[in-house]
């Protein structure tokens, strides 16, 4: 054998194993990610409360004197 069958051989089972690592550790789908919560319960809040002001939308957009 040869040293680039060797390397071949050797970087084909560390990409194998980075593979499964990532296939056990790493989310796939919704199987990683916490669980979203229900609409009503993100409503109760925002009705038992006074409504709030809109937001300032855009930059301040001052004049500048000319010197």
């Amino acid at each position: 054998m040869t040293s680039e069958s060797v390397g071949g051989i050797f970087g084909a089972i560390v990409a194998a194993i980075v593979l499964a690592v990532a296939v056990v550790f790493g989310p796939i789908g919704q199987y990683g990610k916490p669980p979203k919560p229900k609409a009503a319960d993100q409503a109760a809040p925002a009705a038992a409360s006074a409504p709030a002001e809109p937001a300032p939308r855009g930059p301040d957009v001052r004049e500048v004197p000319n010197q």
